[in-house]
Parts: C-alpha cells; structure tokens; sequence
C-alpha cells in the first residue's frame, strides 16, 4: 500500500515549484529584454553562457514556447499540491489556497523575478541559459508540438516567424538609443558624427544644398574681368558655368582648366569641350542615396532640380561631409556671422537664413515643414509678401520684421517666447 506524502515533502515540492516557475518567469523577461548587440559582443569573447544565449534567441517562438511550457508546467504542479494539501490538512479549505498560492506566484514567482531580470536582462539570461538548453532538449517534443501549431496559426494571420527574424540587425533608431547610452565610452565630437550619419536617412538634398542666390558661379556674359576674378578668388574647385543665369547652365569648370577657359573665352572661341557635363539631382534624394550616387557617377557637384526641372541650387560632395563632420571647424565661426545673439535672447539674422541652422546654432525647434527659409517661412504664413514693422507669432517663436529689400526679409529679429507671454 503506497503512503500518502507528508506534509514536509509536499511544502519542499511547493517552494521547489514557485522557485522553478520564478526562475522561468524572469528567463522570459532577461532573454526579451536583453541587448542583443552585447551578448554578441560577449559571444565574441567566448563566453559560454553569452553563446547558449544568442543560440536561444535565434528562434524566440521556440524559446517563448520553452519558457511557458515550463512556467505553466511548475504553475499547474503547485496548484495541484496546493489542493491536496489542502484537502488533507487544513479541512477542505480549497478557495482559501487558491488564493494564498495567487498571492505567492505573483510575489515570488513573478514580481520579484521579473525586476531583477529587468534590472540586468542580459546577465539573466546568461545565466539561465543554460537550464533553458536543457529543458528545450528534454521537453523538445512537447515544444515542437505547441510551436508547430501556434506557427499554423501565425501563417493563417499572414505572420512568417522566420522572415521577421531572418534580419536580426539593428534599425537607425535602436543605433541612436545605443548612441545615447554609450556615455563616455564614445568622444563626444565622435558621437555627434555617427549621429549626424544616422540623421542622414531623415535629411534630403533640398535641406543642405546652396540655393540658386548664393551659387557662385560665372556668367559667360559678363566681362572677362569678371569671369577672371571669379575664379581667382573662388575657394572651391568646381564652379558652374551658365549664361545670364544659372538656369541656363552649361557646364561646370574645374580650376585646373581654368587657365584653357579663359583664353577661350577671352578669343570668344568654343570652351564647352573643356566644361565638365551638367549632373543634375533631385531635391527629394536623401543624403545617404545622393553620397552613393556621387561615388558611382564619379562626381562631386550636381545642380539641384525640383519636379518640374527648374533648378533650385547647388549641393557638392563637401556639402555632405560637411554635414557629418561639421565645416572643418568653422562652422561656429559661420554661424556667429550669420547670426547676431542679443542680450535680450533675441536673434538678428535675415531672411534667407535656413531655419535648419538657426535652429541648429540656438536650440530652438522652428517649423520647416514647407519652408526652408525665414523668408519662406513668414511668406507661407502671411500668405502675402512680408511688411516691415510686422510682428509675427509662429507656434512659440516671435518674429519681428525690422527690414524690407527688393520684396524679401532683409533682417529680423526672432526670439522664443515665454510661457507665460503665450
């Protein structure tokens, strides 16, 4: 005749199975939680626990599978023994248990595990890796069981397991996060280049391309004294050649051939064979795609177009590496000629400074989504050419309009507003 278990064995099974479905519980937030790119790092460094890990999470359906086999498995066992202790030693009172073993799993078996694991994810997941190996080997097919149905069911919701997982790298999001948390572990001047490379999928051509006003460049039909001197005092080395204006370009001259150009030019004979082709580029291109088309094409300048062809500005290779890695130094030096800091806050600059750099150069969050200028800016919003003396209210920034040259914003004076002003 088989004893009934005593009341010791069966109190040591119940804390042994709160303890296994604890441990179960914080596995399924240390492995969900964890930074994958870490335990690669560590993987790297052969660490056994960081391998079985990595292992584990290469199919995390059958991992999730694993872990709430097991969880349920403990939290089902303990459930039954809470009844038959019940009903053998304390008169019957089945609810009662129930509710004590409630309150025990979510404290013990639960809250607690799951913090700690959250807490340090990826040293909880190494180290249950190693039973979590075990019992997906031992229970595999039970796993395998519940994982081929719960992945027909996926399928008939048109979710793949394997195609959402096949790319396991991080996206420009997870990268700036990462970025963000590195700390002193990365320079800073580092860190704001391999953040500037990550913004470069959210910026187009149109944001850091010269517009057509400030392209310096030589009209044929100016006088040769003028051509001459261009290209004398020119700081770049490619520089547009057009006739009357830059929408009737021609080509584009490179300094080492300048010498050739100008006695063409001053014989009025034929240059065009020694300009370089026009390359045109569209002002929605992003700047990581535009960075690529210039290496493939071998070119380091393009004429920015818009959907109608009409030519919009300029924007060079420099341009984009100097969106990387700042202006070589100067760009401080740019902005404090470009703006003029009161004391007051204020800020005095003109119309046709980009609102990309004003913000950049005073922290501020000024609207750009249809304009990228002041100018533009305040022309959109008042829906009429702007009037000196104005004052204008956009979102939280003031605009005074202090000067008004040939129909266009010739200086402004801009300042955030106060709470309380607004």
């Amino acid at each position: 005749m088989i004893e009934e278990p005593s009341l010791l064995f069966l109190l040591i099974i119940l804390i042994f199975l709160l303890i296994l479905s604890g441990f179960f519980s914080g596995s399924e937030t240390g492995m969900m939680a964890s930074n994958k790119v870490k335990i690669k790092n560590l993987s790297k460094k052969n660490n056994k626990g960081a391998k079985r890990a990595l292992d584990l999470l290469k199919r995390p359906d059958r991992l999730l599978s694993a872990i709430l086999v097991g969880n349920n498995f403990a939290n089902i066992l303990a459930s039954a023994i809470v009844t038959i202790l019940m009903l053998d030693y304390f008169n019957g009172s089945v609810l009662l248990g129930s509710v004590l073993l409630t309150i025990f799993v979510l404290i013990f078996s639960e809250i607690t595990p799951k913090t700690i694991a959250a807490i340090k994810p990826e040293e909880f997941a190494i180290k249950s890796s190693s039973l979590l190996k075990v019992f997906s080997l031992v229970f595999s097919p039970i796993i395998l069981a519940i994982n081929a149905v719960s992945s027909r069911i996926l399928r008939l919701i048109k979710l793949d397991i394997k195609k959402s997982h096949a790319n396991d790298n991080l996206n420009t999001q997870e990268l700036r996060t990462l970025l963000e948390e590195s700390g002193d572990l990365i320079p800073f001047q580092f860190k704001e280049m391999l953040s500037s490379i990550l913004g470069m999928e959210e910026l187009v051509v149109e944001d850091i391309m010269i517009p057509t006003s400030e392209v310096i460049g030589i009209n044929i039909n100016d006088s040769f004294e003028n051509a001459k001197h261009i290209i004398e005092s020119s700081s770049y080395s490619l520089l547009p050649v057009y006739k009357d204006s830059i929408d009737g370009i021609l080509g584009v001259l490179h300094l080492k051939d300048s010498h050739s150009f100008l006695n063409l030019l001053k014989e009025k004979d034929d240059f065009k064979s020694i300009l370089m082709e026009t390359y045109f580029v569209s002002q929605s291109t992003t700047l990581i795609k535009q960075l690529s088309e210039f290496q493939k094409s071998e070119r380091n300048i393009g004429m920015v177009v818009d959907e109608y062809g009409e030519i919009e500005g300029l924007i060079s290779l420099e341009d984009i590496f100097a969106e990387i890695v700042g202006r070589f130094g100067n760009e401080k030096i740019e902005f404090e000629k470009e703006f003029i800091k009161r004391k007051d806050g204020s800020i005095v600059t003109d119309g046709n400074c980009k609102i990309r750099d004003l913000n950049k150069y005073a922290k501020w969050l000024i609207p750009e989504v249809n304009s990228k200028t002041i100018n533009g800016l305040l022309t959109e919003y008042l829906d009429q050419i702007p009037q000196a003396n104005l004052c204008v209210e956009i979102q939280s920034y003031r605009f005074e309009i202090m000067e008004i040259e040939d129909n266009s914003i010739a200086q402004v004076k801009i300042f955030k507003a106060k709470k309380n002003e607004a």
